[in-house]
């Protein structure tokens, strides 16, 4: 199978073969001035790294910052929507942003977006109580969710195919960066300054990005009758329901009981709004998720694989730091690295993952990827109890090289069948999929481990958490029931990553019946 063989698609998803798609290079590849490519790459380059580094740092710099935060503001009890608030914001809206980049263009995106992030984190420095701060953490996830869809759109504008490994890679060492040096960040900062730096620090970053995409960015005009209407009542509806359904998986068993009043309501009033969201978009002109996203074969199958890749990243995310405190007697930096190798082998493998998916194409790649993700989970609960800190990090490194080779070449893949008029929103649904599976996965697999604790240490014994802080200093237990407690965390963290291997199971399945075995990549004459 020759390069082009791997990367081409035969027929399209409705049964039809695209114009040119014989061995003629894909679009990108003859067509090496893509829209957006008048633009000086290098400085444009830095302002999406920029404006990735703005939302790949505040999660991991905020954590640190919470006790000082509450202590300073008080309002423990809600200090949990300084997350929540961000992320339903930056979900929500991603979809929309992705519609507006597609009709307005990406910068006049990418500028709002860049700007709501550095206003909401000037007015989070100058928060004087915890729902003030909570609010302006909403208005930052408002910029955030243009940041996440918009980035990643413009980098692929600017690329060509067989240049677009270098970018991705360089977006995911962004992410890599963040996730090791957040903390210490955050850390530092709150150690010797004031909780409100860690907010006001975006500014100059933030200051610097929107310059930089002001002043190189550079994008066709298009004519104003070329411009379908903007969808708002869709865009207003996809807020509405998206918001209500996710407070649910956020706040349910957390904030209140899973089957209690509040629950259900949300969720009642949830899929009441996805029903009329579905009837005023199947009617709207210019839908904000139009219908084609999910008729296209190989857009919904990247959507539910990358919707499986969120669900199964909680695993190591949220429960391999616990795992490694409270089984291996790890401290927080000890914990963090044992996750953070795999955020270092995930940007080299995207990185060099181009040379695996030219030869075999971007399906059978991203089923290598996920199938090796598969292997790595299901070793998890194999390791010894209580084991060494090698144990995880070296399953961790080896996660990580998997999924490189099955993300990148899913989302260059899917970008490569659509022209530069669909690519913002089909780029915003997977990132959107992602974005439901990692909320969906935080409330599925919390309820595993808590359900796994309850059976090990009884209705009293407490949830995770509970169980972990008590775990923080074991000489104040009896040695057996310190080791009780260990023991009923290692169970309960093998039981989530079983979940994970069965979400990594759910995109090979995705991949294997809906893709096509051949991504229908758009050449040059059907891209206009």
């Amino acid at each position: 199978m020759t390069a082009g063989e791997g990367i081409q698609g035969g027929a399209d998803e409705d049964g039809s073969r695209p114009a040119g798609t014989g061995q003629s290079p894909p679009d990108e590849a003859v067509h090496p001035t893509p829209p957006g490519t008048g633009s000086r790459r290098g400085p444009v380059v830095a302002a999406l790294m920029l404006a990735m580094a703005l939302a790949a740092l505040d999660g991991t710099v905020i954590a640190t910052a919470v006790p000082q935060i509450v202590g300073d503001l008080g309002g423990f009890s809600v200090f949990s929507w300084l997350f929540a608030g961000y992320l339903l914001a930056v979900t929500v809206t991603i979809p929309v942003y992705g519609r507006l980049s597609d009709t307005y263009g990406r910068k006049p995106v990418l500028l709002t977006g860049i700007a709501l992030f550095v206003l909401g984190s000037l007015l989070c420095g100058a928060a004087w109580s915890m729902a003030s701060l909570i609010a302006f953490r909403v208005l930052q996830g408002l910029g955030g969710g243009a940041l996440q869809g918009t980035v990643q759109t413009i980098a692929a504008d600017l690329y060509p195919l067989e240049e677009r490994p270098r970018i991705q890679a360089r977006l995911s060492t962004v992410w890599a960066v963040a996730a090791v040096t957040g903390p210490a960040v955050g850390g530092l900062i709150t150690a010797y300054a004031d909780w409100r730096l860690i907010f006001l620090v975006n500014l100059p970053l933030g200051g610097l990005a929107l310059w930089l995409t002001a002043r190189y960015l550079r994008e066709p005009q298009a004519r104003g009758g070329d411009r379908p209407p903007v969808d708002w009542r869709g865009a207003l509806l996809v807020f509405a329901s998206g918001a209500l359904l996710l407070t649910v998986l956020v706040q349910g068993g957390v904030a209140w009981p899973w089957l209690s009043a509040p629950s259900l309501a949300l969720l009642a009033g949830g899929l009441a709004l996805v029903g009329l969201t579905v009837v005023v978009e199947r009617r709207a002109p210019a839908p904000i998720v139009p219908g084609w996203v999910w008729r296209r074969r190989t857009i919904a199958a990247v959507n539910l694989a990358l919707g499986a890749l969120g669900l199964l990243m909680v695993a190591p995310v949220v429960f391999l730091p616990t795992y490694a405190q409270a089984v291996l007697g790890l401290g927080p930096v000890a914990a963090g690295f044992v996750l953070s190798v795999m955020t270092l082998s995930w940007p080299i493998s995207a990185s060099l993952s181009h040379h695996v998916y030219r030869k075999v194409g971007f399906r059978q790649s991203a089923l290598l990827g996920m199938g090796g993700a598969l292997l790595v989970l299901l070793a998890f609960p194999l390791l010894p109890y209580p084991g060494s800190a090698w144990h995880p990090a070296l399953l961790m490194l080896a996660l990580g090289a998997a999924l490189g080779l099955f993300q990148l070449p899913l989302i260059v893949g899917v970008q490569s069948t659509v022209g530069w008029p669909e690519r913002g929103t089909t780029t915003a649904s997977v990132l959107f999929c992602r974005q439901i599976g990692q909320s969906v996965g935080a409330a599925l697999f919390g309820a595993v481990a808590n359900t796994t604790l309850t059976s090990r240490l009884g209705p009293s014994g407490g949830d995770l958490d509970t169980v972990a802080r008590a775990l923080d200093d074991p000489a104040a237990l009896p040695a057996a029931e310190a080791d009780h407690l260990r023991r009923a965390v290692d169970a309960a963290v093998d039981h989530v990553y079983l979940g994970a291997a069965g979400a990594a199971a759910l995109a090979l399945v995705a991949l294997l019946v809906v893709a096509p075995r051949r991504f229908p990549v758009r050449t040059a004459t059907d891209s206009a």
